[in-house]
């Protein structure tokens, strides 16, 4: 096994690091971001169990594909934490890192003896993300929580799928993924504080709910000043029409939004019926929606009759809002993904070349980069605790007693 080729970080981050002991999937999806753009990134993991997002996806010849991309860019140790032996680790690890990463139940690392006090008398500078279902404090702190159960409080399953059927859940971690990101902007604004504003850190305190209920939208306020719910609207929009997936001559989709009046001008007069632009209430996108069972009739009986690609090109001629629905293989060959680089190939140990999402974001003066895929289980254990001051006998007697 090579060892991991940790001498090109460039990121804004270079120079951060991070202790990862968070598992599926929010903490882990942060401290990726954060490794990312440069900082290193030291992954713990349960000597025996280690961490479930091993397990979680579709694997190739037994190695897991989704580990490859969400532990890229970290160095893995395992440690159990539970033992005397692993906490006195995890606090010398703490006391050299900026940021902490856990997700715990509330109180399980207190009882450890790493409670954010505890880590940061030490290292006053530490920034601690504390990520949970639904915080650390309050009724339902102590209740188990995956991506799931705030993904159907949120709001979005009550409004996702076709008026006559039932709330409809998401395909893939979508509270996870948001809530990973919200983590990694949250660390970003630690650290400024903590750069520009005396030099010390802070707990800070996650939960899942909170960032999908914010991207759901104003259903809140709505209820609290409407006295209204948002109901399911399938795939058209309260807001603007026509606005839908539509189907192709050739059997694909298309989907087609107007949120912009000029655009649905456009579309209008490219499907054969400007006569509507002069209807009083074609005026918003909110009164066009009212009426979007015709709309959506016009439009969908243009496209009925051409394939994807013809759609394609009459609408981006005319200027017209359009995109196709890719299954995620289409993706690899999209001229624009392929061109930007969005999808990038990297070199793996296991796999040789593949090829996975890139860095979220592109910075010019400070670009993040994908140094290695997620590595085999206490890869790096040896090297961080000699890093530490431990002997080859002493790491050696630490896994034999199951610390590591």
């Amino acid at each position: 096994m090579s060892e991991p080729n940790e001498s090109l970080p460039t990121g804004p981050l270079r120079g951060i690091k991070v202790v990862d002991a968070s598992t599926i999937l929010a903490g882990p999806l942060t401290a990726q971001i954060l490794g990312d753009f440069g900082a290193e990134v030291i992954k713990i993991e349960h000597p025996v169990t280690l961490d479930g997002m091993r397990g979680h996806g579709l694997d190739k010849a037994g190695v897991p594909l989704w580990w490859k991309m969400v532990a890229r860019n970290k160095q893995t140790i395992t440690l159990n934490l539970s033992t005397e032996d692993g906490q006195a680790i995890f606090r010398d690890l703490a006391a050299e890192a900026d940021v902490v990463i856990e997700n715990f139940r509330p109180g399980t690392f207190e009882r450890w003896g790493l409670s954010y006090d505890e880590l940061a008398a030490p290292n006053p500078g530490l920034i601690m993300l504390r990520v949970t279902g639904f915080g650390q404090h309050g009724p339902y702190a102590e209740r188990p929580a995956f991506g799931t159960l705030v993904e159907s409080m949120s709001g979005f399953a009550y409004l996702t799928g076709q008026p006559d059927g039932p709330p409809t859940l998401p395909a893939f971690g979508l509270a996870d993924s948001i809530a990973g990101i919200a983590g990694s902007s949250a660390i970003s604004m630690a650290l400024l504080d903590r750069e520009r504003h005396g030099g010390t850190g802070q707990s800070i305190d996650l939960d899942l709910l909170t960032p999908i209920m914010t991207a759901v939208g104003p259903g809140v306020l709505y209820a609290d000043q409407l006295g209204i719910d948002q109901e399911r609207t399938g795939n058209r929009s309260q807001s603007n029409a026509p606005r839908n997936l539509y189907r192709t001559k050739d059997d694909q989709w298309v989907a087609i939004s107007t949120s912009a009046h000029a655009i649905a001008e456009r579309v209008m007069r490219l499907v054969g019926h400007p006569e509507v632009l002069d209807e009083p209430w074609f005026a918003t996108g909110r009164q066009r929606a009212q009426h979007a069972d015709l709309l959506d009739r016009y439009v969908g009986d243009w496209i009925a009759e051409r394939t994807r690609a013809e759609v394609t090109e009459i609408f981006q001629a005319a200027g017209a809002a359009v995109a196709p629905v890719y299954r995620p293989s289409d993706l690899l060959t999209d001229p624009q993904v392929v061109e930007t680089d969005m999808i990038t190939t990297v070199e793996d140990d296991d796999l040789g070349p593949i090829r996975m999402q890139n860095v979220l974001w592109r910075m010019p003066n400070t670009p993040g980069s994908i140094r290695h895929t997620g590595r085999p289980p206490g890869a790096d254990t040896d090297t961080i605790l000699t890093r530490l001051g431990h002997s080859p006998e002493d790491i050696d007697s630490l896994r034999v007693r199951g610390v590591i």
